[in-house]
């Protein structure tokens, strides 16, 4: 039994060392008695709090947060929380002092540094202090390398400024922490973010480069339209227009329903080329493959109405009109068409019949999160900088007693 002793000793030590530790994380002395940590986070204050959070009553969940405090006056976690409200309710000066306060503490650890830094960029962006928290994010950084949430406002915070090449280099950084399932939108986004670059070398008159980074967009994500474009007008003033159709019927190929953004540039390049019918080749195998496009019997109807043949132009201009009848474009085209037929009365008496119930409106897109209407397509939305959240808002005919103004709204 003595052989023993020593591992028996050994053994129980152990086990004080372990419930002293457990003992020291879940209490702490606090005017000469212990106070459970635990139970104060199960106060009803703090549990009331959470519970207000989630239903979305920051007033009430700021309250509760403030009561729980007065028990455990140096949490750190619900002090962080509270600057993060505070924050949110717009009182980004009360946040900031919150968080700055924090930092003040002799003793935290390299990840609580590094979360409440970002917290405080946070403050810092919310209140227009770019460079501020532009620092802020940089120094969380060097205390957590793959902090994805500081490389994220990283990105945006140059992007908003029009740093592309620093916004490119944030996203690089990104794509290579976040899981595979993430990859392709993170690709999507370093698509736009070469697209933008390639602007820039065009502006600053560097063709060549410009090229080369739309050509890097377009690998990067064959959905990258504006690249496309891009790359296609880029090519035509190199005088190379072959190329330059090339990359527009590209973007034909991939995305039929965007076609319409480059129907201008084809029909122009085609003449260029020799070959204007290959428009009309065009525009009729986008109605094959897709018999409500209106925008390819528009410009059709365009192209037939340039060459003066304004007669064979009115009929894809009604085929138009019944598949989208609150097309304002569309309208427009008649009334150009009938003008140049001198105003046949049996076509105006058909436009009226077909027009009877329209709505006129522009075709704007609309952003998905934050419903952030425009009449171009976007790639970020400037209100919620989300990336590729825009699509095309279509509006039905109405069916009901509302009003047309109602209807539009």
């Amino acid at each position: 039994m003595a052989d023993y002793a020593p591992l028996l000793l050994a053994l129980v030590a152990l086990l004080i060392g372990i419930a002293g530790g457990k003992a020291h994380e879940r209490y702490k002395l606090r005017d000469g008695r212990l106070v459970d940590r635990r139970r104060l986070r199960e106060s009803p204050h703090y549990l009331q709090a959470l519970n207000y959070l989630v239903a979305g009553q920051l007033d009430l969940a700021i309250d509760g947060l403030q009561s729980a405090m007065q028990l455990q006056p140096d949490s750190l976690e619900m002090r962080t929380m509270l600057g993060n409200l505070l924050r949110e309710k717009g009182q980004v000066g009360r946040a900031i002092q919150e968080h700055q306060a924090l930092l003040q503490r002799p003793k935290l650890r390299r990840l609580e540094h590094a979360n409440v830094l970002l917290c405080l960029g946070l403050d810092y962006r919310r209140g227009g202090f770019v460079d501020r928290a532009l620092d802020a994010f940089t120094e969380v950084l060097r205390l957590d390398p793959a902090n994805q949430y500081a490389l994220l406002n990283l990105e945006k915070l140059h992007a908003e400024q029009h740093q592309w090449e620093r916004a490119y280099d944030m996203r690089q950084r990104l794509t290579g922490l976040v899981p595979e399932e993430g990859q392709q939108r993170s690709r999507a986004i370093l698509a736009f973010l070469e697209n933008e670059r390639g602007l820039e070398a065009m502006r600053a008159g560097k063709p060549t480069d410009a090229a080369a980074r739309f050509s890097a967009a377009t690998e990067l994500d064959h959905n990258a339209l504006p690249a496309y474009l891009n790359l296609g007008d880029i090519r035509l003033g190199q005088g190379q227009t072959a190329q330059a159709v090339a990359a527009w019927e590209r973007l034909v190929e991939l995305s039929p329903d965007r076609a319409y953004l480059a129907f201008d540039r084809l029909e122009r390049a085609y003449a260029d080329l020799g070959t204007p019918e290959r428009i009309i080749e065009l525009c009729r195998h986008l109605i094959d493959g897709n018999p409500q496009d209106w925008r390819a019997r528009l410009a059709l109807a365009r192209h037939r109405a340039a060459a003066g043949r304004h007669s064979e132009a009115i009929e894809p201009l009604f085929e138009a009109l019944m598949n989208n009848p609150h097309g304002l474009a569309i309208h427009e085209a008649i009334w150009r068409t009938f003008s140049a037929l001198d105003l046949p009365r049996p076509l105006v008496s058909r436009y009226i019949e077909l027009t009877a119930d329209a709505v006129f409106y522009l075709d704007p897109h609309v952003c998905i999160r934050c419903r952030y209407r425009s009449t171009e397509l976007l790639w970020q939305c400037p209100q919620c900088h989300e990336w590729n959240t825009f699509v095309e808002e279509r509006i039905s005919p109405a069916k009901d007693e509302s009003t047309p103004a109602e209807l539009m709204h």
